[in-house]
């Protein structure tokens, strides 16, 4: 990730959105990579670990997770005036030129050149999603380095078993994202002596053996 630079202003907000908006080929994982790389990587305006917090948020949020998500990078950047920018970039262009391709599509959908392309385009998305899975994992893997393997265990239970439950019982995916949320607070919160509590006993502890 580059060094942090400067927060943008409304102007750059909304261009760097319209890019985003207007290169999302493939559906939400492309728009979702596209945001980490201008973000994080180009930018250094925000690290993974916030944007993961942030996209979690948004999972729990009704409507576009991607809208939530425009809102939420453009408030702690730029304020109301940075939600606002950040909505126009990422809606008005995109929006626009995909009402032109749907009034001409209908002409040129059974165009062999046309199909073909459709069906490049879906395992290409499939590849885009795995990227953006890898890049949501590595957060997960450095908690592991820090704080043992076991939490990384739990996580991978988690997925499991939210894939699962969604696939084989068909269940609707809020009881199942709730009931991930409660597994969640059973295994991730930290019931461990507090850390001022902790130091004082290592100082104690220290002080004996001398």
């Amino acid at each position: 990730m580059k060094a942090h630079t400067p927060f943008p202003g409304a102007w750059q907000l909304f261009r760097i959105w319209a890019s985003i908006g207007l290169q999302s080929f493939g559906g939400g994982a492309s728009t979702v990579l596209l945001i980490q790389r201008a973000f994080i990587d180009k930018y250094g305006w925000m690290t993974m670990e916030e944007f993961t917090h942030s996209w979690n948020l948004c999972i729990f949020t009704p409507g576009i997770n991607l809208v939530a998500l425009t809102v939420l990078i453009g408030r702690k950047l730029g304020g109301m005036w940075g939600i606002v920018a950040s909505l126009a970039g990422m809606l008005l262009p995109s929006a626009l030129v995909t009402c032109l391709i749907a009034a001409g599509f209908k002409l040129i959908q059974n165009l062999p050149t046309v199909q073909a392309i459709v069906h490049g385009v879906i395992p290409a998305s499939g590849g885009i999603m795995l990227v953006v899975g890898v890049r949501f994992a590595q957060p997960l893997i450095e908690l592991a380095r820090k704080e043992g393997w076991l939490r990384l265990v739990m996580s991978a239970i988690i997925i499991l078993l939210c894939a699962s439950t969604i696939i084989i019982f068909k269940i609707s995916v809020i009881p199942v994202l709730l009931a991930m949320a409660l597994l969640g607070m059973l295994f991730f919160t930290s019931w461990r002596t507090p850390p001022e509590i902790a130091t004082s006993r290592e100082i104690a502890e220290e002080e004996g053996h001398d």
